[in-house]
């Protein structure tokens, strides 16, 4: 089997001299990629002479995550892609178990191993922890993380389960199958386009699992940290995108008129938090979503049949309601 590890760069040398050494030193079951985003500091001129075995696809323009990888996986010739981001710390024979469930299954599409935070090694990390999943409602959340309470990693989730979607932090998937769902969406940027690139993938009858057994170590937030508004505006923006997109059937309208709701209480606390930047954003996002509304329709309307795509509970009730702070505290009785 031949595998890529293709990490996405963008200004990113300081990245690349703190992250690279780990990917090339443990990865030697593949072929490992930088695929320059149109960078303007030194980090191409970095990774050339320092790794010359690094091969380096430099793409013409900044289109974001989306385009980014799409331009260049569309020039790698691979039996597996893993988009790696630039800030993830990888550990020894972590594709080992990769390759192992590949084999194992060709109804396998997607992978995405144990994420856990760099900055707090005992701990998961934010973008995917043990494997995500979708609410009604459309809100994501993982094993080992919901909204902003995260687990430490004492062996709950050292198994190998079923998940509906892989973090974009670390994702291996088929080419074959990426190719065939249609790639990443580009009108989403950034952020959440990995879910909607699952999503896709779960209609048509193929599985997403979780490997417990690979780790790697997520620093997070090194193109946008958390607090940044414009991640608060892509979050908001492609979480309805991602819903008008995908949820089957007129119950749609009825899930994104309740989202905008709660978006706008969002808004409001932000307001009264004094972080009138992310009010701004949420506002900005609404505006977007409008605007794009007819794109995302005739999109819709291209898509293979969905099927369920959420436990039958609100996470939201759950966690902020009942004070159910930990995954396996759902599914009891909503």
């Amino acid at each position: 089997m031949k595998i890529a590890v293709v990490i996405l760069n963008w200004n990113g040398k300081s990245l690349l001299e703190q992250f690279l050494p780990s990917v090339v030193n443990y990865s030697k079951e593949a072929t490992v990629y930088v695929a320059d985003n149109a960078s303007t500091d030194d980090s191409v001129i970095y990774t050339r002479a320092t790794f010359p075995e690094v091969k380096i696809i430099q793409n013409k323009v900044n289109g974001g995550y989306a385009k980014g990888y799409n331009d260049a996986l569309s020039k790698i010739e691979a039996d597996v892609y893993c988009l790696l981001n630039s800030d993830v710390e990888v550990t020894k024979n972590w594709l080992i178990p990769i390759i192992k469930s590949f084999e194992s299954s060709s109804h396998v599409a997607a992978i995405q191993p144990k994420i856990l935070d760099y900055k707090k090694k005992t701990h998961f990390e934010y973008a995917g922890a043990a494997g995500g999943y979708l609410d009604r409602l459309g809100y994501p959340y993982c094993r080992g993380r919901i909204f902003d309470t995260i687990e430490e990693d004492t062996g709950q989730y050292n198994d190998t389960a079923s998940i509906f979607w892989a973090s974009g932090a670390c994702l291996f998937i088929r080419k074959q199958i990426f190719e065939e769902v249609g790639k990443l969406d580009e009108d989403f940027f950034a952020h959440q386009e990995e879910i909607d690139l699952c999503w896709r993938i779960q209609n048509h009858g193929y599985k997403i699992i979780y490997s417990g057994s690979s780790v790697v170590y997520h620093l997070g937030g090194a193109t946008l940290d958390t607090m940044n508004p414009k991640k608060t505006y892509l979050n908001f923006r492609n979480n309805l995108f991602l819903l008008i997109k995908n949820v089957p059937g007129s119950a749609v309208w009825l899930i994104i008129f309740i989202r905008m709701v709660l978006d706008g209480l969002a808004a409001i606390k932000f307001l009264c938090d004094g972080k009138t930047s992310h009010f701004v954003s949420i506002l900005k996002a609404h505006i977007s979503f409008y605007r794009n509304l007819n794109v995302f329709l005739k999109k819709r309307k291209k898509l293979s049949k969905a099927g369920k795509y959420y436990s039958f509970f609100s996470v939201v009730w759950q966690y902020f309601i009942l004070k159910r702070k930990f995954f396996n505290q759902l599914n009891k009785g909503i």
